[in-house]
């Protein structure tokens, strides 16, 4: 006997060809990618640098540096660039928050100025049996002219104090991490990598340190500069992401690109040890 032939079920139709199954747009060639999990890190936290990680990731390298190299200079200024770190945030929240004294002051004095040019108007609008003549007409009118340039200038300076004191709080900042920068690049100015590849160069410097590390000690120690050569930018770029303000942007922008020009004159001395050394993947971690 032949085998019953096994019942048929009715094989539901793919997605695609279901009207009830609604579709994403899509075009030819082009992968439909699926939305990001609901349980996602939020969008938000990206929008603005966050002190609190920059002061861990600075943590870490000090750990790192000490570790390696525990009687280092360049520790010391690690632990300097760590404190800075550790006041950046509340020095950058201070920048954005308005100082409410000094918005008080300036609005009584303006209300104060404005207050005046009105009763003076008003004096002036008074009908008065003297006439004025066209030289006496010219000579008041020059004299309005003028209070009106100085008490405009008088409040323009006014509104402007508050934007001028950050400004001048911002900028001292500021210049502390570029002097940071100058003092990182001091330290390794003298890890030259002709050191490594002719060590003989040592001896020859009667004067010179005696500065023997590995080739792998050496890529560290000027990775390490590198790294906190970049956290300087970003420390400095914390101080103005709650004030805008052109001038403090622009030395923010110049900081930035110092630490950018000796970042890559480190690298350069990187590349050429890591090119003149053969290739070790035994190499140990940090």
């Amino acid at each position: 006997m032949s085998a019953a032939p096994p019942p048929s079920h009715p094989v539901a139709a793919p997605a695609a060809q279901r009207a009830d199954v609604p579709r994403s747009p899509r075009l030819d060639g082009v992968p439909e990618f699926l939305p990001p999990p609901t349980d996602d890190v939020q969008s938000d936290h990206f929008d603005l640098l966050d002190p609190d990680q920059i002061v861990k990731t600075i943590v870490r390298i000090e750990a790192r540096i000490a570790d390696r190299f525990p009687n280092a200079g360049l520790r010391r200024v690690c632990r300097k660039l760590h404190s800075i770190s550790l006041i950046a945030g509340e020095r950058s929240t201070s920048f954005g928050r308005p100082i409410l004294w000094l918005r008080a002051v300036v609005w009584t004095l303006v209300i104060g100025v404005a207050l005046s040019l009105l009763a003076t108007v008003a004096l002036l609008a008074k009908p008065t049996t003297e006439s004025l003549g066209i030289i006496d007409f010219i000579q008041v009118l020059e004299a309005g002219i003028n209070d009106v340039v100085l008490i405009g200038a008088a409040l323009l300076f006014l509104t402007t104090l508050e934007n001028r004191i950050k400004r001048h709080r911002v900028l001292a900042a500021i210049h502390e991490l570029r002097a940071m920068a100058h003092i990182i690049d001091m330290h390794q100015l003298n890890k030259d990598p002709e050191r490594i590849l002719h060590p003989e160069l040592i001896l020859m410097e009667p004067n010179g340190q005696d500065r023997r590390l590995s080739a792998f000690d050496l890529c560290r120690y000027l990775d390490y500069c590198s790294e906190m050569l970049s956290l300087i930018g970003k420390v400095a770029a914390l101080y103005v992401q709650r004030f805008d303000d052109a001038t403090a942007l622009s030395a923010v922008n110049e900081v930035e690109n110092l630490c950018s020009g000796l970042s890559r004159k480190i690298w350069q001395k990187i590349m050429i040890i890591e090119a003149a050394l053969p290739k070790s993947s035994d190499a140990p971690p940090g």
